[in-house]
């Protein structure tokens, strides 16, 4: 049993740890815990906090799942450092974690899960498609390296344009192509993902489930149930889950003077370094007004509803009403908005999400007093 934990990591990944566990965070086509479950089974790995009584370290959670880190943890085991005998849980001892960390991919901040999606697309595509059977590609379709695309039965392409000669493209069960679509891989459209009329889209770009992309969008990890369906510019980016961009949204991701880009990190309420191209991380349940103009590396808290005149500020705190981080949004009519959201796509506000945001919310309220 390989023991995870995410508490560790999970200041470094906000604001997209502030709803979910690191390994629920999506990059290439799978979440981390679908990759896990692929890797190594559904009942060969857990996730626990790791305190004073446990009896080993355990795995950073936000360590990349792949068949290659897959080998390194049976090398270890053959090794006699994970020490599955002796230790109920199975953990892995320190000296094998800082082998495991040092050879394999820690994505410990926002960017990392775009900078480093091509890599993990095309771990997905090969460990998804190995030893199975594309559906057909219809003829209306325009494709360049045909051998690296697959497309799951359900999907519905027309008359769209698919190069795969830079990286592999999957198109999920019951996805929709629409005709005039341009994409470059790699790219994965999951469930139900629909791309709009004369799209744009270059790699590496995940649309998560049931995504609306539109307009032109590079290198972009959608999470999962986000629009970005209407013209603007979107790419080095991250968006959560339930988020919407108004029609003409677009994001700067690279400086004027290409000068290093500066991130807002909430967990230190300081600026880090984040590279030469980063464009918007947004928060879950977040949303854009039409024409609104992202500056390089703003980030959105969680349930921000963004409008007002000129750019937004790089940093917008959760539950903001309008840009300027000044006015909370009311919990009642934040609740509303987003079950109203949740609707359109045939999904309902849970009660655990309602607990969770509430905690978010209450945690906002008590930074503003302070």
């Amino acid at each position: 049993m390989l023991l995870l934990e995410d508490i560790s990591c999970a200041g470094d990944l906000l604001p997209f740890t502030a709803v979910r566990s690191a390994l629920d965070l999506r990059m290439g086509i799978l979440t981390f815990r679908e990759k896990w479950e692929r890797l190594l089974g559904a009942g060969n790995f857990s996730i626990g906090a790791v305190d004073a009584g446990s009896a080993g370290p355990a795995l950073a959670a936000n360590l990349l799942p792949t068949r290659a880190l897959v080998a390194l943890i049976h090398e270890e085991t053959r090794r006699g450092t994970m020490r599955l005998d002796d230790q109920p849980d199975g953990q892995l001892t320190q000296a094998s974690i800082d082998r495991l960390i040092v050879h394999g991919r820690l994505i410990r901040y926002p960017w990392h899960l775009f900078q480093h999606n091509a890599e993990a697309l095309g771990d997905d595509f090969d460990l998804i498609t190995a030893g199975r059977r594309s559906a057909t590609i219809p003829d209306s379709v325009r494709t360049v390296a045909a051998e690296h695309i697959f497309i799951e039965e359900g999907a519905r392409l027309s008359a769209c344009s698919l190069n795969a000669s830079a990286g592999p493209i999957y198109i999920g069960r019951n996805a929709e192509i629409m005709e005039g679509a341009l994409i470059r891989g790699p790219f994965a459209a999951c469930e139900g993902a629909v791309v709009k009329m004369g799209a744009k889209i270059y790699g590496a770009t995940t649309l998560g489930p049931y995504c609306t992309a539109g307009g032109e969008i590079k290198n972009v990890v959608f999470l999962g149930y986000s629009n970005k369906g209407h013209d603007g510019y979107l790419g080095d980016a991250v968006i959560g889950e339930w988020c919407n961009l108004g029609a003409g949204t677009s994001a700067s991701n690279l400086k004027n003077n290409a000068g290093v880009i500066r991130v807002y990190h909430p967990a230190s309420g300081g600026y880090l370094p984040a590279g030469l191209k980063c464009g918007l991380l947004m928060g879950d349940y977040s949303r854009s007004a039409i024409n609104t103009a992202f500056d390089t590396g703003t980030v959105t808290g969680i349930s921000c509803n963004i409008f007002g005149a000129g750019n937004p500020p790089k940093y917008i705190p959760d539950f903001s009403w309008g840009q300027e981080g000044r006015i909370r949004y009311e919990w009642d009519k934040a609740i509303r908005d987003i079950a109203s959201w949740k609707k359109l796509k045939g999904q309902a506000l849970g009660e655990e999400e309602i607990k969770a945001l509430r905690h978010i919310f209450n945690g906002t309220q008590k930074s503003i007093d302070s």
